[in-house]
């Protein structure tokens, strides 16, 4: 890791949230805040009048929300905010031509010096210690350059947020597309619709051609061809590969489509067990020394229809910790044991998770690329 850049693991929802809203009340110049779930209440509020608060001492405060993901949150919520001088504003606010082009990315960059990252929204469910309650998640703080990255991000995103494109102008074409491109790195890696090659799932692809110890944690597992064939060539090589995926989960539809892939995974020589004690949200992926961690999914509308932040940080230290976090939640989740799985499941329950497959990788992206085509 570059000397000049420092990361340090927010193994907690519980505990991300105490920082991210001390940094808020440290902050002195800008606070920029994006998130697909903001809710009113509880947590909701405390980041409100945190920001309000910053806002009133004249530092510069933005907050960004996706409109389909916090469609609930009232229309006079953020009416304080703006009078103490600060902005809000919905992302793609919802319409029917282009509701599955959703901002799922959730960030809080401080100063332009302090960028949180992780796999967290802003909501009662999530607040806890993800073991004894509230759902499992994690996120990470980095700052340096990487910071001002995101920070740059942000604003590509902030300026494009009410989705409207040039006539003429080709999604795949616009400034959002060429703008996000540009601010990406080795460390921050923004992906979206339209934006080509999926930087996230490239960057865990070439780590994985020579990996030798994989830890994946994943709310919602489902990735393409490619990257499971990646996956079990590692573990095929004497590699190890263990995936931490959801034995409780609020999408039931991927819960059944990611048991689909079990029994291939585990012929392949890959461990996998479920977490019992919560909800399991969190997106996080160790190869060897790299550590990769933020809002992205291993699932198809992750890594090919919503706006997503990754950061990777390279340093053995650093993923040393992230293991330690990983090794704490397998010791409490439910190993799979194939000839077991195989005995458990029923007919309904085999041909379920093929059709979750099929409606999750075919029907969901089919849709996003007949709106991305349209938009104009």
């Amino acid at each position: 890791m570059d000397p000049s850049v420092s990361a340090r693991w927010l193994p907690t929802v519980e505990e991300g949230y105490r920082h991210m809203l001390a940094a808020i009340a440290g902050a002195r110049d800008s606070v920029r805040l994006e998130t697909y779930i903001f809710k009113a209440g509880g947590p909701g509020d405390r980041f409100r009048d945190a920001l309000q608060a910053a806002a009133a001492r004249g530092v510069r405060v933005r907050a960004l929300v996706d409109g389909f993901g916090s469609n609930d949150l009232p229309r006079d919520y953020w009416d304080d905010l703006r009078a103490a001088g600060g902005e809000a504003a919905f992302f793609n606010p919802i319409s029917l031509r282009r509701l599955v082009i959703r901002d799922h990315r959730k960030l809080l960059v401080v100063d332009e010096q302090d960028a949180f990252v992780g796999g967290f929204n802003i909501a009662p469910e999530y607040e806890g210690d993800g073991v004894t309650r509230g759902w499992r998640d994690l996120g990470l703080v980095v700052s340096g350059s990487p910071a001002r990255s995101l920070a740059a991000t942000f604003d590509v995103m902030w300026a494009h947020r009410e989705f409207h494109h040039p006539r003429g102008t080709r999604l795949r074409r616009s400034r959002l597309r060429r703008s996000l491109r540009e601010y990406g790195s080795a460390e921050v890696m923004a992906s979206g619709p339209g934006l080509g090659r999926n930087a996230f799932r490239a960057s865990l692809m070439r780590s994985l051609r020579e990996a030798h110890d994989v830890s994946l944690m994943a709310a919602y597992f489902l990735p393409g061809f490619r990257l499971r064939r990646l996956l079990a060539r590692v573990a095929r090589r004497g590699g190890r590969v263990r995936l931490l995926l959801a034995g409780q989960s609020d999408l039931a539809i991927t819960q059944a489509a990611a048991r689909s892939l079990y029994p291939a995974l585990l012929r392949a020589g890959i461990a996998i067990a479920e977490f019992q004690p919560q909800i399991l949200h969190a997106k996080l992926a160790l190869v060897d020394a790299a550590a990769f961690a933020g809002s992205s999914n291993l699932d198809a509308r992750s890594l090919g229809i919503n706006y997503e932040i990754m950061v990777r940080i390279d340093d053995s230290a650093f993923a040393a910790e992230g293991r330690a976090l990983f090794d704490a939640d397998w010791a409490r989740s439910r190993p799979i044991v194939a000839r077991e799985w195989k005995r458990s499941r029923t007919w309904a329950e085999h041909w379920s998770g093929v059709l979750a497959r099929f409606l999750l990788t075919k029907v969901d992206l089919w849709l996003a690329r007949r709106q991305l085509r349209s938009l104009t």
